[in-house]
């Protein structure tokens, strides 16, 4: 009787923390991190394409200093961010993150708004493959930044799920910040489009 006793505690103990999800957790962590780096890697990517089109433009463009000044400065908080594991954890940082992205995008939206002035610019060979490598980053940073969401998400459902949140609450477990999009009210309002008709 007692070694039965042994073995059917040994198997609910099993059983409990197979149920408790820490090993779950530990893999989803990591999907989150993994996921992060590429995010990381692709903005980086594209941070260290920016002098290369910004000479670029700068040799057609002179006069376009506040331009060129703009992309300097975003570039420059982009990449001194410092991008920790506790970015991940802590959504004050993340947001942050975000914003200095946003900024470097809208720097180089303006950078390349400033290029459709110049049909020679247009046409120079370097620039063309700066701006295909452009493109290409940027469908990248979309891609990664929609895995990193999904990892988020599987991670946030675990944590918030029962009875892996028991878990979650005992090892300080906490749900994760995710991409959110800076101008959201703005978005999710139908535009008011006019065609020229009649009412």
């Amino acid at each position: 009787m007692k070694t039965f006793s042994k073995w059917l505690a040994i198997v609910t103990f099993a059983s409990l923390l197979s149920a408790c999800g820490y090993n779950d957790f530990q893999a989803k962590d990591e999907a989150v991190k993994a996921a992060w780096g590429e995010v990381v890697n692709q903005y980086q990517g594209r941070a260290d394409l920016v002098p290369k089109i910004a000479q670029i433009v700068k040799a057609y463009a002179t006069h376009e200093e506040a331009t060129f000044e703009a992309v300097t400065k975003a570039r420059s908080a982009a990449t001194s961010f410092q991008i920790t594991p506790e970015v991940l954890n802590d959504p004050a940082a993340f947001e942050k993150f975000q914003q200095v992205q946003g900024q470097l995008s809208s720097a180089l939206s303006r950078l390349m708004a400033v290029s459709e002035n110049y049909p020679q610019l247009k046409a120079d060979g370097l620039y063309r493959d700066a701006q295909s490598q452009l493109e290409g980053i940027e469908n990248r940073i979309k891609v990664a930044r929609n895995r990193y969401i999904v990892a988020v998400q599987d991670y946030n459902v675990l944590t918030r799920s029962f009875p892996t949140n028991l878990t979650a609450m005992a090892m300080s477990y906490k749900v994760k910040p995710s991409f959110t999009v800076d101008n959201e009210k703005a978005i999710s309002t139908s535009p008011d489009v006019d065609f020229g008709g009649k009412k």
